[in-house]
């Protein structure tokens, strides 16, 4: 009579089959604190450039900081996401897919969002330069 062969409990073999996997939590633990960081970062920038243009003064209307710099901070945070989601691509072999996914659409975020800023900034800048006196303009006096 002949047994059935059940497969080994435990494979204790190495070679270019075996592949490690990362524990499926770690990775979307790490993937989504990432992201909240990266949205905490760009809440704190883009608040500060809108309160740039807060007065408390009712009699006088402030237009916003000009976008430059804020962009650039944007820009920093964009960085980290690239370079977070090298860093997970690297452990991407062991199965760290959540984390890469995430920081490339962080990253993807980022460069729209400066792209779009930057568009924005160019158009406030050469309407100033054509009428000084615009709405946002600020006058040098």
């Amino acid at each position: 009579m002949d047994l059935p062969v059940a497969p080994p409990a435990f494979d204790a073999t190495t070679g270019p089959g075996q592949r490690r996997r990362t524990d499926r939590g770690a990775d979307i633990g790490a993937g989504c604190g990432l992201v909240v960081l990266e949205l905490i970062a760009l809440a704190v920038i883009f608040g500060l450039w809108f309160l740039s243009g807060v007065d408390l003064d009712s009699a006088k209307t402030v237009p916003p900081d000009s976008l430059w710099n804020y962009l650039a901070a944007v820009g920093g945070v964009g960085l980290l996401a690239i370079a977070a989601a090298a860093a997970a691509a690297a452990a991407a072999w062991a199965g760290a897919v959540v984390t890469v996914v995430t920081q490339a659409v962080m990253a993807a975020l980022t460069c729209l969002i400066v792209f779009g800023g930057v568009e924005l900034q160019s158009y406030q800048d050469q309407r100033c330069r054509d009428v000084p006196t615009a709405v946002g303009c600020k006058d040098d006096g």
